[in-house]
């Protein structure tokens, strides 16, 4: 079963360098003639690129609800849509794991963009088990998000500048509705008693979040899933939320559930009844046609259960 996972991997990749080497304009024709090929990691990604490109892009998200990116592997459904790609959107910074070797590859033979590059290094964390790496998870920081709006913009206008009006048109509108976004965040936040702005989750993606809006974050597992969390960092929380009396914590979407159950059953073990006080998003949104399936729906949900579980 080793060999046979083994060589379906080193085929996939293959498939994608082969992919990086092929023609200049695969799709064909004028691309200002043309609706163009977009293709992004994530959903937050894919919904920032719909929203700027309007109805000059068809937008293709490779991470769907639920999943956890950290773990996310590429499917030969991947390839084909990398291939037919104009242009390629990725959250950068470690997040897609091993795929960034891919882009990285891809970028030789079309625009290949990370979305996080253009953040400045002094609003990135650097969580002491990441040394020498940031914090991947900057949608969390509304304000940051805007970065990644505007490479978005920038890009596509490079990309096809006959329509770069539109892409800006379409972008300023969005940054408007973001910048209105982080000031209800911050405005909601601050409405939960000052003792008890104590976000836990699942695993740390929310340091962003707790940066930007006042809130101590702690999570079962670091910034990445990709390590496993064990009865040590189980009892170690459970004491945290007991001795601070914590009323709720959180699951994810994109984390099995009995991560946090395991917390929950060890704080009431130690005598203090904690709530889980709802499912949060965080590496991936909802459903696609539900309002947590958009970037300002999945924000407004999260810090709608927040505030109402500790408020």
């Amino acid at each position: 079963m080793r060999l046979i996972s083994a060589f379906l991997a080193l085929s996939i990749l293959g498939a994608f360098v082969l992919a990086a080497c092929g023609s200049e304009d695969d799709n064909g024709g004028n691309i200002a003639d043309r609706t163009i090929n977009v293709v992004a990691t994530t959903g937050m990604i894919a919904d920032a690129a719909a929203v700027v490109g309007g109805e000059r892009v068809k937008v293709t998200g490779l991470m769907g609800p639920g999943v956890d990116a950290h773990l996310y592997k590429a499917s030969a459904s991947d390839v084909n849509a990398l291939d037919d790609a104009d242009i390629i959107f990725y959250n950068g910074l470690e997040l897609e794991g091993r795929m960034t070797d891919i882009f990285v590859r891809l970028a030789r033979s079309k625009p290949t963009v990370p979305v996080a590059a253009d953040i400045p290094q002094d609003r990135l964390r650097e969580p002491p088990e990441f040394a020498g790496k940031y914090d991947p998870h900057v949608w969390f920081d509304v304000s940051l998000w805007i970065y990644a709006v505007r490479a978005i913009e920038a890009s596509l206008s490079e990309l096809d500048p006959g329509s770069a009006d539109l892409y800006k048109a379409n972008a300023e509108a969005y940054i408007a509705e973001l910048e209105q976004l982080d000031a209800w965040v911050a405005s909601e936040i601050a409405t939960i008693p000052e003792g008890s702005r104590v976000l836990i989750t699942a695993h740390d993606a929310f340091g962003y979040f707790g940066e930007r809006y006042g809130m101590e974050v702690r999570g079962l597992q670091g910034t990445s899933t990709a390590t496993e969390a064990g009865a040590g960092d189980v009892q170690a929380l459970s004491d945290f939320i007991a001795e601070r009396k914590i009323k709720a914590i959180f699951v994810e979407s994109s984390v099995p559930q009995a991560t946090i159950e395991a917390v929950q059953a060890a704080v009431r073990a130690k005598g203090h009844d904690v709530a889980i006080g709802g499912q949060l998003f965080s590496d991936a949104m909802g459903q696609a046609g539900t309002p947590e399936g958009t970037y300002l729906g999945m924000v407004r949900h999260n810090v709608n259960t927040i505030v109402q579980a500790l408020r």
